[in-house]
């Protein structure tokens, strides 16, 4: 009687376990009704909330240029990420060596171009530029010697001034771009201790392509050994640092470089008379535009514009930049018999930037070693087709391009063929890149900015000098 008393009880039981478990899944189940709207402003809650986890901190950011006193993509990249850093809860105080039209040596300012109160500018005096050999700033434009003798005396100068600043500049990370500033950040964690992120925009392998300045890479050993995290812009780049400088991998994160409507070539709405008639004239125009130096492969652009001009009269070329190897490329498009047919309008910027791309049948970035390469981005917005070195970084985040080893000139010149006689091919690669360049955000670089500050902020210690 007592079992068949507990077998009831226990049916009653399982059944009215099975009933509530019905009446909980209906619920559970019901039919999601927020409208699209309101699924839209749910998704940007959590975008907000995303990007506002991390505490508010102050970075004291190393840098040797910022737009407009710049010469090339790194001053373009600090200007990108540093803006963008700004909306990830952070406070920057960016600090760099350049020789400024202002009377106070250590001049604290907010940028003209920046309108961001959590952004400030500390302006320290120096003379030298992000690109010039070790021996290019002994004397003024006057003939003076002006500071140290050399750009390595220049980094120094800078170090000392970097714990200066650190002693000076409330401040919870160091950051500090390519071995120009690497000096300081380190000088600036000897004396607050806070932890110290090295970002590399490229290494003395990619610029001297292979006779490496010793003095250039003990800079950057050092700093980047002194590091407490790094920063790469390409895998490329990381691989370098970790086989020529002994860095383990697990201390190095990749974030790709961007571009937005601060760093592009601002846009101009009509092409200037000149170039279009000779768009008129069915003439196809082909573009490098890099600084001329060994790094950026002019000379292997020359050559392959040499084997187009034999196939195609109607291609001309335009060489714009500036740099150690100009009067050598000069030399040797005469010499190829390229004097009518390459022009040389020197280093641009601004309106003159997105002129030429705008323009241009075609891009050509032929690098012997490019870390990343942000003027494919900038072609790519605007709409021209790219033809890139497999050297370059760029590659791994873009794939709306032809690539070809920089070596290889008689390839380079078959795919600028293939380019300008093909209007299918040109109208691909010209709507896919737009699609690609869209993608790669200084927002979204940022982010992952924000994300390497976090770890190192609240999961590791920092290295002890």
């Amino acid at each position: 009687m007592d079992f068949f008393i507990f077998t009831v009880y226990a049916i009653a039981l399982l059944a009215s376990f099975v009933i509530v478990w019905m009446l909980l899944r209906d619920v559970l189940t019901l039919p999601d009704t927020k409208t699209e709207s309101q699924l839209d402003d749910l998704n940007e809650k959590k975008s907000v909330n995303k990007k506002s986890v991390g505490k508010r901190l102050r970075i004291l950011m190393f840098g040797w240029e910022f737009p407009p006193f710049n010469s090339g993509g790194l001053g373009v990249a600090c200007l990108g990420l540093t803006r963008a850093l700004a909306d990830e809860n952070l406070d920057i105080v960016f600090v760099m060596p350049k020789k400024l039209p202002i009377s106070v040596p250590f001049a604290k300012m907010v940028s003209a171009e920046i309108d961001n109160p959590n952004i400030s500018i500390e302006i320290i005096d120096s003379p030298i530029k992000p690109y010039a050999n070790g021996g290019s700033y002994m004397v003024d434009s006057d003939g003076n010697p002006i500071y140290g003798s050399d750009l390595i005396s220049e980094t120094k100068r800078y170090a000392r001034f970097g714990a200066v600043i650190a002693a000076r500049e409330q401040h919870d990370i160091i950051y500090a771009h390519d071995w120009l500033s690497f000096g300081a950040g380190k000088e600036a964690k000897k004396v607050s201790g806070k932890p110290f992120i090295a970002h590399v925009h490229a290494t003395e392998f990619d610029r001297s392509g292979g006779n490496v300045n010793q003095d250039v890479y003990e800079i950057e050993h050092t700093g980047l050994h002194c590091a407490d995290k790094i920063i790469t812009v390409s895998n490329k780049t990381k691989d370098i640092v970790i086989k020529k400088y002994g860095v383990p991998h697990k201390k190095i994160s990749v974030v790709w470089n961007g571009i937005d409507d601060l760093t592009a070539p601002v846009k101009i709405d009509s092409i200037p008379p000149r170039l279009l008639a000779l768009k008129k004239a069915g003439y196809k125009i082909v573009l490098f535009m890099a600084r001329l130096t060994l790094q950026k492969g002019p000379d292997y652009f020359v050559r392959a514009a040499h084997l187009v001009a034999q196939k195609d009269p109607n291609v001309i070329f335009i060489l714009a930049g500036s740099g150690d190897m100009e009067r050598q490329v000069m030399h040797q498009a005469a010499s190829m018999g390229l004097a009518d047919r390459m022009f040389f309008p020197g280093f641009l910027r601004g309106h003159d930037t997105h002129e030429a791309y705008s323009f241009a049948d075609l891009y050509v970035m032929p690098s012997v070693s490019e870390p990343f390469g942000i003027a494919v981005l900038e072609a790519m917005r605007a709409k021209t087709p790219v033809i890139v070195s497999k050297q370059s970084g760029v590659t791994e985040a873009v794939k709306s391009v032809l690539s070809v080893d920089f070596w290889d000139v008689e390839k380079m010149a078959e795919l600028i063929l293939s380019v300008v006689s093909s209007a299918e091919l040109s109208a691909e690669l010209s709507a896919k890149g737009v699609i690609d360049a869209a993608s790669l955000t200084w927002d979204r670089a940022a982010h992952e900015v924000r994300g390497v500050i976090d770890e190192l902020m609240y999961e590791t210690k920092p290295n002890i000098i």
